[in-house]
């Protein structure tokens, strides 16, 4: 999978965050987009060869192996990856659309198109919520789908066509266990930083209303 195409949407968004926003991208970038091209991908690659039961059954394997991984973890941590970064597209759309409004009338009609502040302002408040809904979504998804965050390296399974309960085992608990981990505590900063670069501007443009009502009632 080319991811090319991320890396621009969160070097293009960089121009037009705050300083809080910035250091969410450099985590997105550093911490969860290297990460998975690096060492991630190539921890899962070969899941499905490398799980293994101890009976020949035909396609007992198989439905052993859908029935505890439903979802590969790497193709839901892409999806994650691609449904927290996209919202940020709402912001990259509103900047372009003020430059293109002011070559349009041909006069400057913003301090600067990718000020945050009025219509950018509410665009980037829902990016935010955006963000951090779907990295709580992906969490829960994730502890839902496997009962946890935890790789057991011994599953026992008794679906038909296996004759009776067979154990599977899993390849690479331990490491994937580790990423899984990882996975989990940068999602969770992720939020961190996303609420409080929301609690930010929220407080930010409120003191600014607060001294604008307040210098007009003392003029």
């Amino acid at each position: 999978m080319s991811w090319g195409f991320l890396r621009d949407l969160l070097s293009g968004v960089n121009k037009y965050s705050t300083g809080i926003g910035r250091i969410w991208v450099a985590v997105v970038f550093i911490f969860r987009l290297l990460v998975y091209i690096a060492a991630a991908e190539n921890i899962w690659k070969y899941e499905h060869d490398e799980f293994e039961c101890n009976i020949k059954q035909p396609g007992c394997e198989n439905v052993c192996f859908d029935h505890f991984f439903p979802v590969s973890h790497i193709r839901l941590w892409a999806l994650q990856l691609i449904m927290v970064s996209t919202p940020s597209l709402l912001v990259v759309f509103h900047v372009a659309y003020r430059e293109n409004r002011e070559k349009h009338h041909d006069q400057k009609l913003y301090k600067s198109p990718g000020e945050i502040d009025g219509g950018l302002l509410c665009t980037y408040l829902i990016s935010l919520i955006l963000k951090t809904g779907f990295e709580i979504v992906f969490l829960v998804l994730f502890y839902k789908l496997y009962n946890g965050f935890k790789v057991p390296r011994l599953v026992k399974c008794d679906i038909r066509p296996c004759p009776n309960t067979v154990d599977c085992y899993i390849s690479k608990p331990t490491e994937k266990m580790i990423f899984i981990c990882f996975l989990v505590a940068t999602s969770c900063v992720c939020i961190v930083l996303n609420l409080s670069e929301l609690s930010y501007l929220i407080f930010k443009y409120s003191i600014k209303c607060y001294l604008k009502r307040y210098i007009k009632k003392h003029q």
